[in-house]
């Protein structure tokens, strides 16, 4: 931008100021100074180029005696300072209506969604999915939120805090996003950390389902105790559907499985057993080095198992009701009070 295209009373008084302070020798007042900061706000606001800012002010000394570098000096800095300071709150206010924006999002507020999307540069129209991740701590977010953005571009990810958790919001068409969330979490967050992932949904009500989703396959994989990291909406949609009938679900678990409380030792080591014969499709070998025990502890234990309750994971039949016993266990936190 020449220096002609700027406003005329960007820098109004300021070559009067240098001319006195060329007869005088006084620097700029306070007073001075803070008009020279508005200036450089101003600048900023009307997105005029630091360069064609400074280039003006230096341009208004030409031809004074040299002992007016000193104030040439001082206006320019308190323009510069003015300028960056205009600049760093148009992006907090940016960050702050970015934030804003996605809370809403992801709390199905409605208002002027549409209209807030667009000037971020998002289709709500499209699909999209939302990844949340557990064991956020101070700072991280902030840095994930960059990298992802730095890759990306903030049209195609949003990032935000959630009930706790960091959430990451990208368009189906982008898979690729979700992994960069998942392997910057890795990277940053301490052990401990776990990322749940929802499903693809369109539109503003999609985005809702998806980290909802999410949020309860954290929940699930907990509850489960899930050796895994990354756990998938898609992959436990049983889940939700065992526990639609609460309290069939709750028969059934202490049906099967309160014989177990009369074993010495306790029912945990033969709940545990069990999980690992289920996730290691019924081969008690594979089910002992999970267990860290030998296999003729395993088959000692499912003898146990089947005396006590009578179901034996042999058994096709048995084996389902058993597996839907434990998972509802685990699920609901028994034994229950």
């Amino acid at each position: 931008m020449a220096i002609s295209e700027l406003p005329a009373d960007l820098l109004k008084g300021h070559g009067q100021r240098l001319a006195e302070h060329a007869a005088t020798g006084r620097s700029p007042d306070r007073e001075a100074l803070d008009a020279y900061r508005a200036a450089g706000a101003r600048a900023a606001e009307l997105g005029l180029s630091l360069r064609a800012l400074v280039d003006a002010a230096l341009a208004a000394g030409e031809g004074l005696p040299g002992g007016v570098l000193p104030a040439l000096r001082k206006a320019v800095s308190a323009l510069m300072e003015g300028y960056e300071a205009a600049q760093l709150e148009a992006i907090r206010r940016e960050e702050g209506a970015r934030r804003e924006f996605v809370d809403d999002l992801l709390q199905g507020r409605a208002e002027r969604l549409a209209e807030r999307a667009e000037h971020f540069g998002l289709r709500l129209a499209e699909s999209y999915v939302v990844a949340a991740a557990r064991g956020l701590r101070p700072g991280d977010g902030d840095r994930i939120e960059n990298d992802l953005i730095a890759r990306f571009g903030s049209h195609n990810v949003l990032v935000a805090v959630r009930d706790g958790l960091l959430v990451c919001v990208a368009p189906a068409t982008l898979p690729a996003a979700v992994g960069e969330f998942t392997h910057h979490v890795r990277a940053r967050f301490p052990p401990g950390w776990r990322v749940g992932v929802g499903r693809a949904h369109r539109g503003p009500g999609g985005v809702v389902t998806s980290y909802r989703e999410a949020a309860q396959a954290l929940e699930l994989a907990d509850g489960l105790r899930l050796a895994v990291d990354v756990v998938k909406a898609a992959d436990l949609l049983v889940f939700p559907v065992l526990l639609r009938d609460r309290g069939a679900i709750e028969d059934l678990v202490s049906s099967v499985l309160s014989p177990l409380l009369e074993a010495r030792g306790g029912h945990e080591p033969l709940l545990e057993t069990l999980e690992a014969v289920f996730a290691s499709q019924g081969n008690q070998t594979a089910a002992a080095r999970r267990l860290r025990v030998s296999p003729r502890a395993v088959t000692y234990r499912l003898e146990r198992i089947r005396r006590l309750t009578g179901f034996s994971p042999d058994d096709p039949t048995q084996r389902f009701t058993l597996e839907t016993a434990v998972l509802g266990a685990r699920l609901l936190g028994w034994p229950f009070e």
